[in-house]
């Protein structure tokens, strides 16, 4: 009875464990793929270009809870040291959480008169951290009035960012600043959406977005979303394989372990057909006793099932899970009818043991 227990223990715990990843992979791996940068972009669906209230209508239709960041960028031919330069402008706490892969030498910008380079501008004009530069505009009346004078600001370098990619070529300054520098009025050339959600449901709100707004073209980063689908889908198909796995060994065990119970009681089983008891009486009992077993298993293994889902995300993805409070009875459930199943065929040799035969001790 204790191998029993313990193999209906050993089978829920990986049950409920394994059931709980697989739920929870999702989530786990979509904060993961967020540190590979955006999955959604908007860009202009017209020649205009895209304003504030625009972006916030089309953000307005994707759930809250889903955006882990959005960062607008506002692109402007500007001048370094009276040479060519683009600077593009951003909400920092957007860049942030839409690009943490992004490797700053320095810091952010977290206030006005702050710049941080790409590593290109960076080395173009032997630029470093710490390192004061003006950087200047010329706005379009200038060019028909010389006595306009270039706009300009004077900017210190609080960071480097290094990609490996074309972020490299920007110099970055807040939205606020750069409307200051340009005296334009703030529009954005791209918007970059980091959302935590299923490849459905992007696809969802990029349909929503689309059909409902009238100057928002929404799109998904198509390498990302792709990634994320395919090694959703191969991860979860290997938790539910062995799951299945687990499930059928535990039922081998509990049954190759109630029929040597049934052996070890063929005299007992034989005594009690002979005063009379009949085939469904055993049945009963035996299935009774299992059942019992199994609901004790299942409790105990919902709890240490928890215990493993937990050590695994913890260790694997470094984040916690929650508990799932329906997994309890359905791990007791499952678990009784796997004892079920596993205990057919050897309850069914109790009722074919003949008394007169065990009880002579053939």
């Amino acid at each position: 009875m204790i191998v029993a227990l313990l193999s209906i223990v050993i089978g829920a715990t990986i049950l409920s464990g394994l059931i709980t990843i697989y739920y929870d992979v999702p989530r786990q791996m979509g904060a993961q793929f967020r540190n590979y940068g955006a999955n959604m972009i908007f860009t202009a669906a017209s020649d205009s270009p895209l304003t504030p209230s625009d972006v916030s209508e089309a953000v307005d239709l994707i759930d809250s809870s889903a955006v882990v960041g959005v960062a607008p960028y506002q692109y402007v031919n500007v001048r370094i040291r009276e040479t060519i330069a683009i600077a593009a402008a951003t909400d920092m706490e957007g860049a942030q959480a839409t690009s943490p892969y992004w490797s700053i030498t320095g810091e952010w910008p977290s206030q006005s008169g702050e710049l941080l380079l790409g590593a290109d501008v960076a080395d173009n004009y032997a630029l470093y951290v710490g390192d004061s530069i003006t950087v200047t505009y010329t706005p379009e009346e200038a060019a028909e009035d010389e006595s306009v004078l270039d706009n300009y600001i004077d900017f210190k370098v609080v960071g480097i960012v290094e990609t490996g990619g074309s972020e490299e070529e920007y110099a970055y300054m807040s939205l606020e600043d750069m409307a200051t520098l340009t005296g334009l009025a703030t529009t954005y050339d791209v918007v970059e959406l980091s959302i935590s959600a299923t490849s459905d449901e992007l696809n969802s709100y990029v349909e929503t977005i689309n059909s409902s707004t009238e100057n928002v073209s929404a799109k998904l980063v198509k390498k990302v979303t792709a990634s994320e689908t395919q090694v959703l889908g191969k991860l979860q198909a290997l938790v539910l394989i062995v799951t299945v796995i687990v499930l059928a060994l535990t039922m081998i065990t509990v049954a190759t372990t109630m029929t040597a119970v049934v052996t070890e009681r063929r005299k007992e089983i034989g005594l009690r057909k002979a005063l009379g008891a009949s085939n469904s009486s055993i049945i009963g009992e035996f299935m009774g006793e299992q059942l019992v077993l199994a609901a004790i298993g299942g409790l105990l293994g919902s709890l240490l099932g928890f215990a493993f889902a937990q050590f695994i995300s913890v260790n694997v993805f470094s984040s916690s899970i929650s508990f799932r409070f329906y997994l309890l009875p359905l791990t007791i459930v499952v678990s009784m009818a796997v004892t079920c199943l596993a205990c057919i065929l050897p309850i069914r040799s109790a009722t074919d043991i003949e008394p007169a035969l065990v009880l002579k001790g053939e």
